[in-house]
């Protein structure tokens, strides 16, 4: 999708985090998560093993497109994404997506025993097959778990009315599935069988 129809912040002025604007911060994010998770070349940069990519280079390769963007400006949007999509690495000086790639990388999460239930939102034109199929990843590396039924609701009325199942998540692990958190607080996972669902 060419950058023009993913974000328009030309009567914005971005000279520190304070003067943004939320539809900007919102623009700017989605297409961040756009680039970081799924095409990295639309905007000519790339991404190392583990989805880490220059904030240099990210940096003047938007302001091409965006003259406006800074760096305080990113990290306003990764302090302030209320999912909490990206993550600086201890320096700084790099950046990634914390999940929901469709690109090949290996974040490198370690497996960790989750919470009993875990919950996932979907709309109401999914609900069908998931409970034929169970929930499968598609094109990117895990289905994505929430621990509440509020997120998953949010999560779900994305794309149409919500429902939410609940997952049998204790009883996954103890037949060998994994479960990995990532930095934000989603949960992941390869798949969920239908046994394992339930329908709140």
């Amino acid at each position: 999708m060419p950058i023009a129809q993913m974000v328009n912040t030309k009567s914005y002025i971005f000279k520190d985090a304070r003067m943004t604007d939320d539809k900007a911060v919102k623009r700017l994010s989605k297409y961040l998560s756009y680039i970081l998770r799924h095409h990295p070349e639309q905007l000519g940069i790339q991404l190392d093993d583990q989805g880490w990519t220059s904030v240099t280079t990210l940096l003047e390769q938007m302001q091409a497109s965006n003259p406006e963007m800074n760096r305080a400006f990113l990290e306003h949007i990764v302090d302030t994404n209320a999912k909490q999509r990206f993550a600086f690495n201890e320096t700084k000086d790099k950046i990634r997506a914390n999940q929901g790639h469709s690109v090949s990388v290996q974040l490198n999460y370690i497996p960790q025993p989750p919470p009993e239930i875990l919950y996932h939102g979907t709309a109401q034109q999914y609900l069908e097959r998931i409970l034929q199929q169970g929930l499968l990843k598609g094109e990117r590396h895990h289905v994505h778990l929430s621990i509440d039924t509020e997120t998953a609701r949010q999560v779900g009325q994305r794309h149409g009315k919500p429902s939410i199942l609940s997952i049998d998540t204790k009883q996954m692990l103890q037949d060998g599935h994994l479960f990995y958190c990532a930095a934000n607080g989603v949960w992941l996972t390869e798949q969920v069988p239908v046994q394992y669902l339930k329908l709140l």
